[in-house]
């Protein structure tokens, strides 16, 4: 709820009480939003190498806490107290402070949660099932509660009460977390994976002038008898990036290693080590791939809702708040999941033959081609909107058209259906595909994922804000929409969706799976 509440409507404050520009509140917005699934990686790395995931969260939300207690502050107090540039600063402050504190919390939550059933026991392994279930099914309520209660306490009642709540509910939940401390199983570190990374391409570079082997065989692996939690999950020697094979190379012991430690992790590697690295730097074009997407998926939080602003957002008696129109995607994604589940799976299997209905490369094909409509349906409602625009004579006057604010409502709509095929097939593919001891890296790099779509939105909004404003011209995305082009926008993410669409087909076509000894 504290995330959400801040996502939903934070371009509606920037803009509204802060007076940024629409394209500089959508840079902001997008920036923010990137912080927050970046700082996931930070998380990971504490909780995998010092603090572990309890501990990790512990420390993490008190920070959320206090970034929360900012932004409630800062929110309340009247502008009038504030002089220059501070209200501005306190705001970001808040919010970045938040970032921060998220960053504990995203990559462990789920995962702690998880640590707690036993996988040999048939009966907690069916619990963890339904924790799952659960999880997601909180998540999503709370983006609705935001979208919904909270935006419309922002737009009615006051900016300071919507985080307060939250800020609240944290407070208690942190309260509930550690009170239950003496219960919980936690599992043991083992290296860091971001170590086992290190230590595999510094001892690759130091041998770069060894002749590879034509027996694999020969490159160093732990014994299939060895009791070591690390022999138990060994990977299949691949031919792909060979150059790194030479971390697993045996030398002959010489004299300037005899100071040295036989088996010392930065001169040798197993050959599991190796390959662990291997499949992440397979799994970089998919995971490259979703930076479109969700560059995308973040016009929810920016131009989606200005582009509302300037829409009738009159239903009846009732105004919607352009923010709370969101809560359509978050109805999309609950119909979905029930419907690919019992219509879709059953009916692709009857075709495919597969268990699953379709492959991950299918179902994250077709959420990639849902996300490339999106923006070809927002492209064509905005040129209708602007053609209103011009006909009722408001093209310039910062005013909204008649054309209603639920034309919109199928934008929302196949993001959620795209959320459905890509992002939960996204978790999937990264679990199963990462390796036993970077189950967590490979979360917090579907996070990164995220993250590096906003950022990319907030590049995109600056290199357009530069390239179409020269010469006195009001741009694509000025402050009066109805004297810009955010429809050329639209279609030039739809151009860019088609291509990374086109990029995943050839790539995943390639694509060679995990497969453990």
């Amino acid at each position: 709820m504290a995330f959400f509440a801040i996502a939903r409507n934070l371009v509606s404050y920037l803009t509204t009480v802060l007076h940024e520009s629409k394209v500089t509140a959508a840079r902001n917005v997008s920036a923010w939003a990137g912080t927050c699934f970046l700082t996931p990686l930070i998380g990971a790395f504490l909780a995998d190498t010092y603090l572990g995931r309890y501990l990790t969260m512990v420390v993490s939300l008190p920070v959320y806490f206090v970034g929360m207690l900012v932004l409630t502050v800062s929110a309340s107090v009247p502008t009038s107290y504030y002089t220059g540039d501070v209200h501005r600063t306190v705001i970001y402050l808040g919010i970045y402070i938040a970032a921060l504190g998220s960053g504990g919390i995203k990559p462990c939550a789920s995962a702690f949660g998880a640590d707690q059933f036993d996988s040999a026991d048939p009966m907690e392994l069916a619990k963890k099932a339904s924790f799952f279930n659960w999880y997601y099914f909180l998540i999503t309520f709370s983006s609705l509660l935001s979208s919904t209660v909270l935006v419309w306490l922002q737009d009615n009642v006051g900016w300071g009460i919507s985080f307060a709540i939250p800020a609240v509910l944290m407070a208690l939940g942190l309260t509930v977390l550690v009170s239950g401390s003496r219960v919980y199983r936690f599992r043991k570190l083992r290296v860091s994976p971001f170590t086992s990374i290190c230590q595999v391409v510094v001892a690759a570079v130091r041998k770069w002038h060894v002749q590879l082997p034509d027996d694999i065989s020969l490159l160093y692996e732990l014994a299939s008898s060895s009791l070591t939690p690390e022999a138990s999950h060994k990977i299949q020697h691949t031919n792909q990036f060979r150059f790194l094979d030479k971390a697993a190379i045996v030398l002959p012991p010489s004299a300037k290693t005899l100071m040295v430690p036989p088996m010392c992790p930065w001169r040798l590697c197993t050959v599991t080590q190796v390959e662990e690295l291997k499949i992440l730097l397979r799994m970089f074009p998919v995971w490259a791939s979703f930076v479109i997407f969700y560059a995308v998926a973040g016009q929810t939080t920016s131009t989606f809702i200005e582009q509302g602003m300037v829409m009738d957002n009159r239903v009846g008696p009732f105004a919607i708040p352009p923010a709370s129109l969101s809560i359509i995607s978050v109805f999309s994604v609950l119909i979905w999941v029930p419907v690919y589940e019992t219509v879709l799976v059953p009916l692709a299997r009857r075709y495919t033959g597969k268990e699953k209905g379709f492959s991950q490369a299918q179902r994250l094909g077709i959420g990639f081609a849902l996300s490339t409509l999106t923006m070809v349906y927002s492209a064509v409602l905005e040129m209708k909107r602007l053609a209103m625009a011009q006909a009722s004579g408001l093209a310039n006057e910062n005013v909204p058209t008649r054309m209603s604010i639920l034309w919109q409502g199928p934008s929302y709509v196949m993001l959620g259906a795209a959320e459905v095929f890509a992002s939960i097939g996204m978790t999937e593919f990264f679990y199963d595909q990462a390796p036993y001891s970077m189950k967590s890296l490979c979360a917090a790099l579907a996070q990164l994922a995220i993250a590096s779509g906003a950022y990319f939105n907030t590049i995109m909004f600056a290199a357009v804000a530069v390239a179409t404003t020269q010469g006195g011209a009001p741009g694509w995305i000025p402050d009066n929409l109805n004297e810009g082009h955010l429809d050329y926008f639209f279609w030039m993410m739809a151009t860019l969706s088609l291509l990374n669409l086109a990029q995943f087909v050839h790539n995943s076509l390639r694509f060679r799976v995990k497969t453990a000894s």
